[in-house]
């Protein structure tokens, strides 16, 4: 941890380790917890909406999980990194929304902003929507966990570990969820190839 000071003689808490931050707002220091917040909205909000599909739920997830921490910062041992902690309570308040989401509207149901004339022809136009409408309807098919996983692996780049750590199972599981999504993708899409 190396603290620097700021132009105005204060300390620059950009510089703090997430879990010296952690303790100050398990302490009570709303300070602290708010220089956390600012420090890793962006990533979870980003997160959540990869995992959910959705800005509106994504939003909702980041907040609830904000909360959710500043609730549990008494319980926070630091074993794991703040944003390794943080990731895993997003993750499983995504993996809750995917588990209870009731059918939403197909994504063909939505118009698509028309590509400039110079960029796509009609054909090509319709060749698009029906691949992503296809992709779409591939991870939906998804189980939840799957998905979830997926995402984490071929999207985000996390190691195998780290995933389990977040979706609270074992590496293996993790590897055998990715295979099976990857698997379930590549099938759904082979005639995109």
């Amino acid at each position: 941890m190396s603290a620097r000071w700021g132009p105005d003689g204060h300390e620059d808490t950009v510089e703090i380790d997430g879990r010296l931050l952690a303790v100050r707002a398990a302490e009570g220091d709303a300070e602290a917890f708010e220089v956390l917040v600012h420090r890793h909205s962006a990533a979870m909000l980003q997160l959540a909406e990869r995992l959910t599909g959705s800005r509106t739920d994504a939003e909702d997830v980041v907040q609830d999980a904000f909360v959710s921490a500043w609730r549990s910062l008494p319980e926070y041992r630091g074993e794991a990194g703040f944003a390794t902690w943080l990731h895993r309570i997003v993750t499983n308040r995504c993996l809750n929304v995917l588990r209870t989401r009731r059918p939403t509207t197909a994504l063909d149901a939505v118009a698509e902003p028309a590509a400039p004339e110079h960029q796509s022809s009609p054909a090509r136009a319709a060749e698009s929507q029906a691949a992503v409408r296809d992709l779409a309807e591939a991870m939906g098919a998804l189980s939840a966990e799957q998905r979830v996983c997926w995402i984490l692996r071929e999207i985000e780049g996390q190691p195998y570990e780290t995933i389990a750590q977040a979706v609270g199972i074992r590496p293996e599981a993790v590897r055998a969820r990715v295979f099976r999504a990857r698997r379930m993708l590549t099938e759904a899409m082979a005639v995109w190839r």
